[in-house]
């Protein structure tokens, strides 16, 4: 559940070279209320966020903690993050004009600060002009649209207030020749383990390429990473890539360790904080293509099971997939 406390907006227009920081919060309610929750739940709940631990000597940890102790005021804070965002942006190669929203918020009864990032967009909407003959209306160019509640914000960070755990998707920008990712570097100053994407990206790709060099089926293989990700999910939050060799290459201990050689190559040596009803939803199915231009979604639970599909190679090199027990088929499209 997300409450939100207080959230304010701040506006920093690279375009103009104008700044606007707010001195007052936000009115949280009504249709402002919904598009800040919307877009915050959004976040929250993005499988591309990365979870950090602040640097020992982290400046922005220190402003937190003033905040905390009522030193610094929620309005001080924001500003102070949006200068810091401004200062480094304007070192950026190119850079779109930017809505930086900064709010208090309860997640789950837990107390977070969250800062939302977002280009502002160009988009069409209607002025009404008043000529000599009357109203004349008119459809111009905006140049500060804000994404709308089907869209997605740019950057974001959210930063537990208790634990001082963070969760933020951040993108890589070129500051005067350097790339930089600006969020965890230069904002929240912190250290960042894999997003639960990059991890089920890792080891897949780990797992294909472990398989290719051993002479195994690599669809066989992703059909195995699902099934490990299922069957881990169902147990708990935390996906283990080091413990995923054992099941997906269960008959090959060489191939289990080079799989836990290219995991750890990766980056990845703790377990990863998935959410698991999004996790199992994507790992559910499995999509084929063939290069003659079928396409097949079976499910993953079916795919090592012969009584329903089976695979078989034949003499003259090439695959045929069979489809057992099938009692209705239904036209989708």
């Amino acid at each position: 559940m997300i409450l939100i406390d207080k959230a304010i907006l701040h506006i920093l227009d690279f375009n103009s070279g104008v700044t606007v920081y707010s001195d007052e919060p936000l009115t949280v309610a009504d249709s402002i209320e919904t598009y800040l929750w919307k877009h915050i739940e959004k976040a929250w709940g993005s499988q591309e966020a990365k979870p950090g631990v602040f640097f020992d000597d982290s400046a922005f940890r220190q402003k937190l903690e003033a905040y905390k102790s009522g030193e610094l005021d929620f309005v001080a804070l924001s500003k102070e993050i949006g200068k810091t965002l401004e200062d480094a942006f304007t070192h950026a190669e190119e850079m779109a004009s930017s809505d930086v929203l900064v709010a208090a918020v309860q997640i789950d009864e837990k107390p977070q600060l969250v800062i939302m990032r977002s280009n502002s967009h160009i988009g069409f909407t209607h002025q009404v002009n008043q000529t000599e003959h009357g109203i004349k209306n008119e459809i111009i160019n905006h140049y500060s649209i804000m994404p709308n509640l089907s869209q997605k914000v740019d950057e974001f960070a959210f930063i537990d207030l208790t634990t001082m755990a963070i969760k933020t998707a951040a993108k890589k920008y070129t500051l005067d020749g350097t790339p930089v990712f600006v969020f965890p570097e230069l904002l929240l100053e912190c250290d960042l383990a894999p997003s639960p994407k990059e991890a089920m990206k890792n080891l897949s790709k780990a797992a294909a390429k472990v398989a290719e060099t051993y002479g195994q089926d690599k669809v066989a293989t992703e059909a195995a990473v699902k099934n490990y990700v299922a069957e881990t999910m169902q147990q708990g939050e935390e996906l283990d890539l080091r413990e995923a060799g054992k099941e997906i290459f269960h008959d090959n201990p060489a191939m289990q360790q080079d799989l836990d050689t290219a995991i750890r190559d990766a980056g990845i040596t703790e377990p990863v904080r998935m959410d698991p009803e999004t996790t199992l939803k994507k790992v559910s199915r499995h999509k084929l293509k063939t290069d003659t231009g079928i396409e097949l979604t079976i499910p993953t639970d079916y795919f090592d099971n012969t009584e329903f599909v089976e695979f078989n190679n034949n003499d003259d090199g090439t695959l045929s997939i069979t489809l057992k027990h099938i009692s209705n088929i239904v036209n989708r499209g």
